[in-house]
Parts: C-alpha cells; structure tokens; sequence
C-alpha cells in the first residue's frame, strides 16, 4: 500500500533534517562546500532522489569529485539511514554542481537548473 500524504510528509522533514547535519558537516571540512539540496518524488523515492552537493567553483568541484568524493558518499549515507532511506548510492543520486555553473549557465537560477537536468 503507497504510503499516505502524511507519511511522505513525516520522511520528506526526516530527509531535511539529515541532510542539513550532513551539511554543516561538509562545510567545515570539505574546501569550496557550500549547501546542498535535493529532488524527489516522494512517491518514487527510490528512483527519483537526487542529492546535489554545491560548491564555490568548478574547480572546487572538480577537486571535491576526486578528494572528497568518498567523505560525500559516506555523509549522504549516514543522512538517507538515519532518515529512514534505504538506498544504495551512485553517481546517478548524488550528483556535484558549483555556483559557478549555475551562473554561467542559468544565470545563478537554482530553480531552473535544477529543472532542467536533475
């Protein structure tokens, strides 16, 4: 039976919750992190969630993809298990963008980027 309205509530403010620590982990030891967001169909969590962790630059990222990449994965891990989440995670659900991107290409429009591909 699909889970109800209030119970894709109770896990959407469960995911919210865990992945803001992850976060504030991140950004004291992760160079160039700064916040991270997610997209979902709560009714397909499975196959819809994306985790976008965001930083500073592209170089930033691009470091973080070689240097940090494993300490992403391990904190979004923690977060999707201590909300609840079963999960096994890949380059398909957590993902790595940068401002600088986002600016370069939607005019530093979140909404739109993530929109578009994510």
């Amino acid at each position: 039976m699909p889970a109800g309205k209030r119970e894709l509530a109770r896990i959407e403010r469960r995911l919210i919750t865990t992945l803001t620590e992850a976060c504030e982990t991140a950004k004291s030891e992760i160079n160039g992190f700064t916040w991270l967001t997610h997209t979902a169909d709560l009714n397909a969590l499975a196959e819809t969630l994306k985790i976008i962790w965001v930083f500073e630059t592209l170089a930033d990222r691009k470091l973080a993809e070689v240097d940090a990449k494993a300490r992403i994965f391990a904190l979004t891990a923690i977060a999707l298990d201590e909300a609840g989440i079963e999960l096994k995670l890949t380059d398909r659900n957590v993902r790595f963008d940068s401002e600088q991107e986002c600016e370069n290409a939607q005019g530093g429009d979140w909404q739109k980027r993530l929109a578009k591909g994510y």
